[in-house]
């Protein structure tokens, strides 16, 4: 078996113990003579692991009864729809902090159903920071307020996540999600595609506090309501089973890596490391988000001219690191570090741009 680095940002890294078990029940799920792939989503065996799905996550937040987690699919982009179809009636506002691509994306679709305010936007520079307080307005009694807490495509992360009281909070954390302690009874709502950070592509994870979703508009069709599926445990329709079962692994994955606490300590090696690399080359790799806003989970740098950064993604590749090109719309390098991706691989990383700036610099 040959491993790769992968610094893909996503469909990303998955944990080699998680495709080890997996790989193993493939075939065979607990002596039912089948794979979870072929099973009912109405088995005692699925039903009982979206149940210790639920269980898992809210555990590693700390959260208990007051929240429900969700399995959905159409990743973020459906949720920047689902979000106002549930939460934004006619004549209120809801309010957006946007800080990337991502962001925006989020705000388009929220005004197309509804009031939008813009609370703050980092646009002008070319988002590479996230906002200050003192540039942050909310408007009159918000529906709720949204943010994104990691832009994969700019590299650029909340160092500390906001708290607006008793304002509904929102937040996006597809890119960031379980990679740090946070205060995750201070949201009404957070959503992530589970492909980055904790499982497959295919599963979208909501937590919702239990509170606020009894005050969701009842007026969406069925299979967009988050009552929906409250009320069926995910089960409404078909859920993503394949992909609720990784999740669970690599929830469970993390729990055995010390939670969220020894995942953070091992992300923030990591992003040293490269940032390291960075900063000691006098110039050549420049960083695109600012020192205060830099991401732990997705490290975005330029070189000195595109040629450069062509030959650094296929220099890199035959030395066995894959993923490292910029997003389509900016360019660039893009180095994603998300919790399954080993300290291996980012000292590769590091190891391979110095040489590359000792051979080009």
């Amino acid at each position: 078996m040959n491993r790769i680095h992968n610094f893909n940002a996503g469909p990303a890294v998955l944990p080699l113990p998680v495709l080890e078990q997996a790989q193993a029940e493939m075939l065979d799920y607990q002596g039912r003579g089948m794979s979870i792939l072929e099973m009912s989503h109405r088995s005692k065996e699925y039903e009982a692991i979206n149940a210790e799905a639920e269980s898992r996550l809210k555990g590693l937040l700390g959260l208990g009864d007051d929240y429900r987690v969700l399995f959905l699919q159409g990743g973020a982009s459906l949720q920047f729809a689902m979000l106002p179809l549930n939460f934004l009636p006619a004549g209120a506002t809801a309010n957006y902090i946007v800080t990337g691509a991502w962001g925006e994306k989020a705000v388009e679709e929220g005004q197309k159903l509804g009031a939008v305010h813009m609370a703050a936007s980092t646009v002008e520079g070319g988002f590479r920071r996230v906002p200050t307080p003192g540039e942050i307005s909310l408007s009159d009694s918000p529906a709720y307020l949204h943010f994104t807490s990691n832009e994969t495509i700019q590299g650029v992360q909340w160092p500390q996540l906001p708290d607006f009281g008793a304002v509904p909070l929102v937040c996006d954390m597809s890119s960031d999600i379980l990679s740090r302690p946070f205060a995750a009874e201070k949201f009404a709502l957070i959503y992530a595609g589970a492909q980055k950070n904790i499982g497959p592509a295919g599963a979208t994870v909501v937590i919702v506090r239990q509170s606020w979703l009894e005050t969701a508009r009842k007026d969406a069709p069925a299979i967009l309501r988050y009552a929906t599926f409250a009320k069926n445990n995910s089960l409404y329709n078909t859920p993503p089973v394949f992909a609720v079962y990784l999740t669970n692994l690599v929830l469970g994955w993390i729990d055995a890596q010390g939670g969220l606490a020894g995942i953070a300590a091992a992300n923030e090696r990591k992003a040293s490391t490269v940032y390291h690399a960075i900063d000691r080359s006098s110039g050549f790799y420049r960083g695109h988000a600012e020192v205060g806003s830099r991401s732990q989970m997705n490290v975005t740098f330029r070189l000195p001219e595109e040629g450069l950064e062509k030959q650094f993604v296929a220099e890199a590749q035959a030395a066995g690191m894959v993923g490292l090109a910029g997003h389509r719309s900016v360019g660039g390098i893009r180095a994603s570090l998300y919790n399954a991706l080993p300290q291996a691989a980012a000292d590769a990383l590091a190891s391979f741009m110095d040489e590359f700036l000792r051979k080009n610099g």
